[in-house]
């Protein structure tokens, strides 16, 4: 009940991703055009962070999820039908949209009810039960694609993971009954706050989220958003760099379309294979202790491959610090998640963790458009170095204001 939900949406959604530039490009959109419709899912993702936030702090997390699964068929029936291309992009907006209450619901329940002994670990594997999806639901799309020749195919399978999503969270146990807040496996450490956690004094209390509402609640915590948030959105930055920044250095190589996909692939399959050990490291050591090396080896191999572009080897240095990347961000799985967690309030989360997601979900959504303005102006080993240099600041800003703001547990 508690990774079930997540793994049957990243599933769907991993089905139907690689589909929407096809879509939008028998719609009539061309490249570019096409790219700007398959950013429709993410941008509806970070439009939805707060209003998600809102909804699971007014009606629960069951509930949210639920409406949430009910709406998103009906995007999915709107994708079916689909004769414009302006209809299509609204379509995958909502898509993206409603999958943000998803993930927040989820790291909503995880923060107020997993004890911090081993949060990190619990939240890795939510982070890895999305990965799992993503990863394996490409390949059931180019499954169905290959038996039935039609993209409707992979939709359906979508629609299907979503019905059988909304059965789950509707009929199945609730695991917000069955594990209360503040019981055996709450925040496990008495979760006690300085007043330097939101930068005003705090007396009594930590206020719930109906009584100080989002967007007091934003107000009230701009010290820890503005400070580690910065630090976790230059996290996020890097990561979604590096999913741009492969593809586009193998095609400036003049590789071939299947050279490229191996060597993502590989950086994938390691960057998978690592995320329970972030967990493990978070828990054991300290978040510090995997979210630096992750900036560390992704900043240096940002760095080190904006070098390699015009050397003669350029092909074995990509394929070398493709395999680089994929370690430093398999080291950061469930940093992001564990850290809006450690740093929330601990009654009722939500409200903080729709600023917290959207202000990650921002970076990601930013890093893109660095590259491609950067490459534009200048080149791409400029644009790839300078996602390097924001790695290099958002690992200072880890050294600054983890120890500051995040609680260890005992």
């Amino acid at each position: 009940m508690i990774y079930g939900p997540t793994l049957l949406f990243a599933l769907g959604e991993g089905a139907v991703i690689p589909l929407i530039p096809v879509i939008a490009n028998r719609l009539g959109a061309d490249v570019a055009v096409a790219a700007l419709v398959a950013a429709a899912l993410v941008v509806g993702q970070l439009c939805g962070n707060i209003p998600a936030g809102w909804a699971v702090a007014r009606f629960g997390e069951r509930l949210t999820m639920g409406t949430a699964g009910i709406v998103i068929l009906g995007g999915l029936t709107a994708v079916v039908f689909a004769q414009s291309l302006a209809f299509f992009a609204a379509a995958v907006f909502l898509i993206g949209f409603c999958a943000a209450s998803f993930a927040l619901a989820r790291h909503s329940f995880m923060t107020t009810r997993v004890p911090l002994h081993f949060r990190a670990r619990a939240l890795s594997l939510l982070g890895g039960t999305f990965r799992l999806g993503m990863f394996v639901g490409p390949f059931i799309s180019a499954a169905l694609l290959a038996v039935f020749g039609d993209e409707t195919a992979s939709i359906v399978f979508f629609a299907v993971c979503q019905v059988a999503t909304i059965l789950l969270v509707f009929f199945g146990p609730d695991p917000e009954k069955a594990v209360p807040v503040g019981g055996p496996a709450g925040r496990g450490d008495g979760d006690s706050r300085e007043a330097e956690d939101t930068g005003e004094p705090v007396t009594g209390a930590i206020p719930t989220v109906e009584r100080v509402g989002v967007f007091r609640t934003m107000w009230r915590f701009r010290g820890v958003l503005a400070r580690l948030g910065l630090a976790a959105a230059s996290l996020s930055a890097v990561r979604s760099a590096r999913q741009v920044v492969l593809p586009l250095w193998g095609v400036s190589l003049g590789l071939d379309a299947g050279t490229i996909a191996v060597v993502v692939g590989v950086s994938g399959a390691i960057d998978f294979a690592l995320f329970y050990a972030s967990g493990q490291v978070m828990d054991r050591f300290g978040r510090l202790w995997a979210a630096l090396p992750a900036m560390i080896l992704m900043g240096a191999g940002f760095l080190a491959l904006s070098f390699t572009h015009d050397l003669g080897s350029a092909a074995m240095w990509y394929a070398m610090f493709a395999a680089v990347l994929g370690v430093g961000n398999g080291l950061s799985s469930g940093i992001l998640l564990t850290l809006g967690a450690d740093i929330a309030p601990a009654n009722e989360p939500a409200a903080f963790l729709g600023s917290w997601r959207t202000l990650t979900d921002a970076g990601g959504a930013v890093a893109p458009l660095i590259v491609s303005a950067l490459t534009a102006v200048a080149s791409l080993s400029i644009g790839v170095g300078a996602m390097g240099l924001v790695a290099v600041l958002g690992a200072v800003g880890f050294v600054r204001w983890v120890p500051r703001y995040v609680p260890r547990a005992r």
